[in-house]
């Protein structure tokens, strides 16, 4: 068998977040309310109606291609893109082809040759009795498409990127990028070659989730490779992807760029973006993945902790707040902080709650007296949620409920001797030398303290008691 190289670049589109549509003043909440409820005859396409460039839009592109380091336009325009489907009321989709809003870029190592700003398309419901219907809530609404240069060998980093990706939009705040919702859509172009020139290209579009990025990536991978290898012919096409089959499938021969005859739209003005735009778009740029990366690692937090903080706006802005109120130069406060947030603290969040009214200052105080042994980790994850969520004191609540960390010996010594007492066979084992069954005793030591006791200290008194008793 021959060695062949895969080349694959990616096509990705990621619906905007704006108020209003891109040409019209329709609402932007395609997922929301009634089929066909936010629309407009704009948006619908009707005979003389006239559309108008939606301004956010635009300074939302340009965000992201500041934020890729690409070069941003001062000129652009846009353009028709003919072509007739169902969900296209118009019979043409109002896009941008020579003069797009970015060109170049880079993330994750991956070249980007073009971020351009487009409308979305209608939805067609197929379950609807015994018939189909067009739901135009979806149709004008802003979409960003990115393309890569096709640099990508392999469905791990297509996978990767497209991770990356959806993280740099929800922390640009431009597109909450959900998949499941149909909010971001990668499409992949893919190919392989024994030789230096490129294969034929086949495009699998809308993949809904990373999952499904990967799969049917190796699965057209693996599938040119045996057509190569029997003798067969590769077809430039368009095909989907069968989740539940794990295959993708054929669904029409893949147009070429002339096939759409592009041309300028004639009723919306060119655009001239001015570098005093440009600065207000750089002044309210937000701290970037790869920044955030760099600082909390430079804090001594794991990459595990780095990505559940940093995957999460919510948990991020809360986790800053936090430092803030611990001090930036405590690095040790912080990684305690951190390793609190990203194990015990985000368990306990909803997924529709907001960081407004979460106490970074009770959350800060938990952590100082955990550093400064006064309670035990055991008595912190108890008064965790009520502390942070329900605004209560953690110093009033240890000193009412009697939670200090109990450190004495002669405290301890009577649930030493209950612990050991109540587990003969157990304090046998660890006798024998089954170190497992001391961690079991001071489990059930903690239990009888109430979650005060110190632990260390208890493991080594009741370890003293098991070997005195034991002579």
């Amino acid at each position: 068998m021959r060695t062949y190289k895969a080349t694959i670049g990616l096509e990705i589109h990621a619906e905007l977040k704006t108020k209003t549509k891109m040409y019209c003043d329709s609402q932007n909440d395609p997922h929301a309310g009634d089929a066909n409820a936010h629309v407009c005859p704009i948006c619908m396409g009707h005979p003389g109606t006239l559309p108008v460039i939606n301004e956010e839009a635009v300074r939302h592109v340009l965000r992201v291609g500041m934020a890729l380091g690409g070069t941003l336009a001062t000129y652009t325009e846009f353009d028709r893109k003919n072509y007739f489907y169902p969900d296209i009321p118009k019979g043409y989709q109002i896009s941008q082809y020579l003069y797009p809003l970015v060109k170049g870029g880079s993330l994750l190592g991956v070249d980007v040759t073009r971020v351009h700003l487009e409308e979305d398309t209608a939805r067609s419901l197929h379950d609807q009795g015994d018939g189909s219907i067009i739901d135009y809530n979806r149709a004008g609404v802003p979409l960003m498409e990115l393309v890569t240069e096709p640099v990508i060998h392999d469905a791990k980093t297509a996978g990767d990127f497209a991770r990356e990706l959806q993280l740099l939009l929800r922390t640009l705040g431009v597109s909450d990028a959900n998949m499941e919702k149909g909010e971001m859509r990668v499409e992949a172009n893919i190919s392989i070659s024994s030789t230096d020139t490129f294969g034929t290209k086949v495009e699998v579009k809308n993949l809904n989730s990373f999952k499904s990025v990967e799969s049917a990536i190796a699965y057209e991978l693996k599938r040119h490779e045996e057509m190569l290898e029997r003798g067969e012919v590769i077809t430039q096409e368009t095909r989907g992807w069968d989740e539940v089959k794990g295959k993708t499938f054929s669904q029409r021969a893949k147009e070429s760029a002339h096939d759409y005859r592009y041309f300028p739209d004639p009723d919306l003005p060119s655009l001239l973006i001015t570098e005093s735009v440009l600065s207000r778009i750089e002044e309210t740029m937000p701290e970037l993945p790869a920044f955030k990366r760099e600082k909390y690692s430079n804090l001594g937090l794991t990459s595990k902790q780095i990505e559940v903080i940093i995957g999460d706006l919510r948990l991020d802005s809360f986790f800053n707040r936090t430092l803030q109120a611990l001090g930036l130069e405590d690095a040790d406060r912080a990684r305690l902080a951190a390793n609190y947030l990203a194990t015990d603290l985000v368990s306990l969040v909803d997924a529709n709650t907001t960081t407004d009214a979460w106490h970074a200052d009770h959350f800060a105080t938990l952590i100082g007296m955990v550093a400064e042994e006064k309670i035990t980790s055991r008595i912190a994850k108890d008064l965790l949620k009520d502390a942070v969520f329900n605004g209560i004191d953690p110093q009033k609540a240890v000193l009412e409920g009697g939670l200090l960390q109990n450190d004495s010996e002669e405290g301890l010594a009577s649930i030493v001797a209950d612990v050991v007492a109540q587990n003969e066979a157990v304090s046998a084992d660890y006798r024998g030398g089954k170190q497992a069954a001391l961690q079991f005793l001071v489990g059930q030591g903690m239990k009888l303290s109430k979650g005060t006791a110190k632990p260390t200290l208890l493991a080594e008194m009741i370890a003293a008691h098991i070997h005195k008793t034991g002579e």
